[in-house]
């Protein structure tokens, strides 16, 4: 793509008429060639001639510069590409107000988490809700589950986990894990909140026998799913639910009513732990706040999600949706 002259150029910028400008990936460039960095001379060349405005150069930016500028004086980019490329850059800048205003207003720093945004989030969460399995019969649902209880199950590494529910590109390129990462609400806590103040809430992340054993739980509610990622980290040739996600679903969902919630960025392959739960919710990434799954779970909402492709049983069945990489 970033050598792609056809869609950068003909296609965005003359047929479209694109008046903003193109950046490149981080290190993208550089991946021109296989390997990375071999002949960086010529593959800037080929990106700047593509149509590349700005370059995200992640280390040696002075080899950057003194390529570019020696590609420039022997003219094999040449001037009137920079002048087009600087064109671009600048009038989005006059465009919005950046040599008038370059800084941010500190004063706006109190809008960023303010309680009409969470509760726009939390909207967001509980209409992004999918319901994929509801009783291990359909006369007999499971959701919604009931605020009175005497004394509930949630376990699971995401039931009590900020930076999981987030995931990737929050603070951090690949995420993080734990409840330092921001301010937010878990699903634990939004469970709490939200059943009956006599209700008794037992939470483990990963439940032994001697916490099963003290049961006659009403229902337990079992959140799994990934750990957080961004790009190639996430690529994933098997897609299960990592460890110890199933035999938490298998122990608990033995002993007790069930409903697993996945939190994940993507679809998993669940098949397996179907028979075993009483109900299934894709969550997807639910971020900071977890009452919006509480809102839905408890029945103040109803389920309005959509799955926006096939659930697979299993990865062999890929691809199976119109526009997946290999679909024919």
């Amino acid at each position: 793509m970033h050598a792609n002259h056809f869609l950068m150029t003909n296609f965005l910028k003359n047929k479209l008429k694109f008046r903003g400008f193109v950046i490149s990936d981080w290190q993208g460039i550089d991946r021109i060639t296989s390997p990375p960095h071999e002949n960086y001379p010529n593959s800037i060349a080929l990106g700047i001639g593509a149509g590349i405005d700005m370059v995200m150069v992640p280390y040696n930016y002075t080899e950057f510069i003194d390529d570019l500028t020696s590609l420039v004086e022997k003219n094999i980019i040449p001037m009137s590409r920079i002048d087009d490329a600087v064109s671009r850059i600048l009038r989005v800048k006059f465009t919005m107000g950046l040599f008038e205003c370059p800084f941010s207003d500190p004063s706006l720093a109190a809008e960023l988490g303010k309680q009409e945004h969470r509760e726009l989030a939390r909207e967001a969460v509980r209409r992004s809700l999918v319901l994929l399995k509801n009783g291990k019969s359909m006369h007999a649902p499971l959701l919604p589950l009931p605020k009175k209880a005497r004394k509930i199950l949630v376990a699971g590494s995401h039931a009590h986990n900020l930076g999981y529910q987030c995931g990737g590109w929050s603070i951090d390129w690949q995420g993080g894990s734990g409840n330092n990462l921001t301010t937010g609400t878990t699903i634990l806590s939004a469970i709490k909140a939200a059943v009956d103040h006599r209700t008794q809430v037992v939470y483990s992340e990963e439940p032994d026998s001697s916490v099963l054993a003290a049961g006659e739980y009403d229902y337990a509610v079992v959140a799994v799913g990934e750990a957080p990622y961004a790009e190639a980290a996430g690529d994933n040739l098997n897609l299960t639910i990592p460890a110890p996600g199933p035999s938490v679903i298998q122990s608990v969902c033995k002993v007790t009513k069930c409903v697993v919630v996945l939190v994940s960025g993507r679809p998993l392959v669940v098949e397996p732990y179907l028979g075993a739960m009483d109900a299934l919710v894709a969550a997807w990434l639910p971020g900071t706040e977890g009452q919006g799954v509480a809102d839905v779970l408890f029945g103040d909402y109803g389920f309005t999600g959509k799955l926006p492709l096939t659930w697979f049983r299993s990865v062999e069945q890929l691809p199976m949706n119109v526009g997946d990489a290999g679909k024919k």
